[in-house]
């Protein structure tokens, strides 16, 4: 597994890393950095899956970031320490997150990575798609609905929570295609 502690080693490897940023997420600042994640695609000459591999993994993953961010904020995590890069190394393609959850988000979170991970693919389509009706017919969003996205398109999905000094939780996921 690709780890953000390993980022180093990556572009010591002369692996590629076609994006990295930290710091605060908005929606408009996800609509840049996919143009730039775009061009990058592009002039690294990627199949129209792997692309397409990347982007949905990239957005449902810095959306998450940035979903979370905010509920941190509101409970006055004033350090978030949010982190996304994008990647190859040997011939693995991968999307990376970092962020600081609360307990609760945790609780939340967690379950689902654990239900996608132990999943078959057959699995996660069909729970996919009860979850897209179901948030037809109530009108609410979520669910896990990005995991069930970002399963569909990866090989693999490795995350971790870190319990924090203040009692929340640094949130690392990685995935690889």
């Amino acid at each position: 597994m690709v780890c953000i502690e390993n980022i180093e080693n990556v572009l010591h490897k002369n692996n590629v890393i076609f994006l990295t940023y930290g710091g605060t997420f908005t929606q408009a600042l996800i609509a840049g950095m996919t143009g730039v994640l775009e061009k990058e695609v592009e002039d690294a000459n990627l199949s129209m899956k792997i692309s397409n591999n990347i982007f949905v993994t990239f957005i449902e993953l810095a959306q998450n970031v940035m979903n979370y961010s905010k509920e941190a904020h509101t409970k006055n995590i004033s350090n978030t320490k949010a982190l996304i890069f994008v990647g190859k190394q040997d011939d693995e393609y991968f999307v990376c997150s970092q962020n600081i959850v609360t307990k609760e988000d945790k609780e939340k979170i967690e379950p689902i990575l654990q239900k996608v991970t132990t999943s078959t693919l057959e699995e996660i389509k069909k729970q996919y798609k009860k979850i897209r009706r179901a948030s037809r017919d109530t009108k609410s969003v979520g669910a896990g609905l990005g995991f069930y996205e970002i399963a569909k398109k990866v090989t693999t999905i490795d995350y971790e929570f870190i319990k924090q000094e203040d009692g929340n939780f640094s949130y690392k996921i990685c995935t690889t295609f």
